[in-house]
């Protein structure tokens, strides 16, 4: 979802688009932007990592402790994906934005996409 997108809200949108903001896209999201794309599942063409540059956002990448710490969530996703950006975004104290409202049942700072 691009700063474009007509589904982010205004909030969302603004610290987006904020120079200031220090803001994370990880590698997780790069996989499964790709691996959507690669299965016709998701209408991508570009490239995830080159959007990210252009965008002078930061690339996060993934460690060990990021996957370890996947251990210490409940049960409430199932999805690997969404599991690790959760255990990246509590581990580093990160605010998660997402329009997965579940995110709210974890214990992280999150912003809803569409704020």
């Amino acid at each position: 979802m691009g700063q474009r997108s007509p589904r982010l809200g205004p909030r969302a949108r603004e610290i987006l688009s904020d120079p200031t903001q220090a803001i994370y896209v990880s590698a997780v999201s790069v996989w499964e932007i790709s691996i959507k794309a690669s299965l016709g599942k998701l209408a991508y063409s570009g490239s995830p990592t080159e959007a990210i540059s252009q965008n002078q956002f930061r690339s996060l990448s993934i460690v060990s402790r990021d996957a370890e710490a996947v251990i210490g969530l409940p049960p409430i996703h199932k999805d690997p994906f969404d599991r690790l950006l959760i255990a990246q975004a509590r581990r580093r104290g990160l605010t998660l934005i997402t329009s997965d409202h579940e995110i709210v049942r974890y214990n992280l700072s999150y912003l809803p996409a569409e704020a």
